[in-house]
């Protein structure tokens, strides 16, 4: 029993650390721990795939992460095939060199297009006046509406170009890319985006700031509620952070730049601090950058549009982006000009305010949570304690094992205690039960399982034989003690 329960533990343990990837004593370094930005951390289950420069050859790109790259001036095709009642969500990261060279208009442009050339939707996303090295990301989609472009099922093209200075950096540039299916809707609904709504910023929170490190990028970044956050940023460095929001809720608040540790009199960043608002499907709502010299400075976003479905039936960029409810990203970027007269990073406050209640969804025919589409109990808690999304998965892991774990030795506990009533109530009744009879008189059941220890062996009887029989006062071999009640497995209580 014992050796069965602590096998079982041993195995639960074990799944429960495979769950999450890591093995005792292995912890996941925190970005810029080592002082230098840190790299955009990949999603995990990104799979290799290589684009193409013809259609005819476009490698098939399913729900899920790939991982690819592209050089400058290059133009990649993927093959996606789509239903005809699912809109479609397609991203691209791109990824430079941190500290590389780039110019105001390098970038990429995505779109997704039919195979007669129709172009269903596009995204761009370029690196701006502050020509700093950062994860930039655009998105395409296919959406659903009544006599609109690209609605029959069948095979489209997701296409990725890259634009790059000739001076700029000529290395390639690694690629994750994200297709996302988000389920159709029972019954049409209106296409008609809101046009007016709560327009006016709340004040901005003013709580104590709690401590809360930005990740690298979309999946390790860590979630962010309604507060004051606090981080530090190293020049040249981006930070992701998420915040939930439900259908129906705005976002807006403010991010400030605290006064640097100065190495000399003086010091000017045009773009010193640069953010970018995401959506869940990585589309970009907005954008914004301001200035830094070494004192304080402060830039806010939204508020935003409130989620809506028919937001994504506008033209306007920071509405239509604020068509599905989930994860938001904030991504932070601080400029590398601002190390040349600071030291030691720079202290960021995020101060955000979640606006309107959660209203419910558009009724979809199928499972939208699932496609990564809402919000569930599980996101809620995580951005209560400011998980990333590994550790919020590595959370429900454990949660899992302890509640089977608790389970099964609460069946095991049961288990043991009939079978501890049966073998007194066996020990009980031995004594009025007569067996057979071997020449020395009644043998008594000893009410345990056979091979047990017994606790207070009787003297055997005389030692006498019964023809055919077995030595008086003796168990027959391999079955149970006379005068037991039978059982098939000797000893063992029924059900056992």
């Amino acid at each position: 029993m014992k050796q069965r329960s602590k096998a079982r533990a041993g195995l639960a343990a074990t799944a429960a650390l495979c769950a999450v990837g890591l093995m005792p004593g292995q912890a996941l370094a925190a970005p810029g721990d080592s002082g230098d930005p840190a790299p955009y951390r990949t999603a995990d289950e990104a799979k290799k795939i290589a684009g193409t420069e013809s259609s005819a050859d476009a490698p098939p790109i399913r729900p899920g992460f790939y991982k690819d790259s592209i050089g400058p001036g290059e133009k990649l095709y993927y093959s996606v095939t789509l239903d005809a009642k699912s809109g479609a969500f397609v991203s691209a990261v791109a990824l430079p060199k941190l500290g590389g060279s780039v110019k105001y208009g390098d970038g990429i442009k995505v779109s997704l297009q039919s195979t007669d050339n129709t172009e269903c939707g596009s995204g761009d996303a370029n690196f701006g006046s502050g020509e700093q090295a950062r994860p930039i990301a655009a998105y395409a989609t296919r959406k659903m509406k009544e006599n609109g472009n690209c609605q029959e099922a069948g095979a489209y093209y997701f296409v990725v170009e890259r634009t790059s200075d000739p001076t700029s950096d000529p290395e390639k540039w690694p690629l994750e890319i994200r297709s996302m299916s988000e389920p159709g809707l029972k019954s049409a609904g209106s296409t008609e985006a809101p046009t007016s709504w709560p327009s006016a910023s709340p004040t901005p929170p003013t709580d104590q700031a709690q401590n809360r490190k930005g990740g690298t990028g979309f999946n390790d970044a860590p979630a962010l509620d309604e507060g004051v956050w606090k981080d530090r940023l190293q020049p040249g460095e981006t930070r992701f952070y998420r915040v939930p929001l439900d259908w129906g809720q705005q976002l807006s608040g403010s991010l400030e730049l605290a006064n640097g540790s100065m190495t000399q009199d003086s010091g000017y960043a045009s773009a010193g601090l640069t953010y970018e608002l995401y959506n869940t499907a990585r589309g970009r709502v907005d954008n914004d950058s301001m200035s830094y010299d070494g004192e304080q400075k402060s830039v806010t976003t939204g508020p935003t549009a409130p989620v809506t479905y028919a937001n994504r039936f506008t033209t306007t960029t920071d509405v239509n982006g604020m068509q599905v409810a989930g994860w938001y990203y904030l991504a932070v970027s601080l400029h590398r000009d601002v190390g040349k007269f600071t030291k030691g990073g720079v202290p960021l406050i995020l101060r955000l305010n979640i606006d309107g209640e959660a209203k419910p969804g558009p009724r979809y025919d199928g499972d939208a949570m699932a496609a990564g589409f809402g919000l569930t109990d599980d996101d809620r808690e995580a951005a209560e304690k400011g998980q990333t999304a590994a550790e919020s998965a590595k959370s429900d892991t454990l949660t899992i094992v302890a509640a089977v774990g608790i389970g099964t030795g609460t069946v095991l506990l049961a288990g043991l205690g009939i079978w501890m009533l049966v073998a007194r109530r066996r020990a009980a009744a031995a004594p009025a039960a007569a067996g057979p009879q071997y020449g020395g008189g009644p043998v008594q059941s000893t009410g345990f399982p056979q091979g047990a220890a017994l606790p207070h062996p009787s003297p055997a009887p005389p030692q006498q034989h019964h023809a055919g029989g077995p030595q008086a006062g003796q168990p027959h071999a391999g079955g149970p003690s006379a005068g037991a009640p039978h059982d098939p497995r000797y000893g063992q209580p029924p059900g056992w």
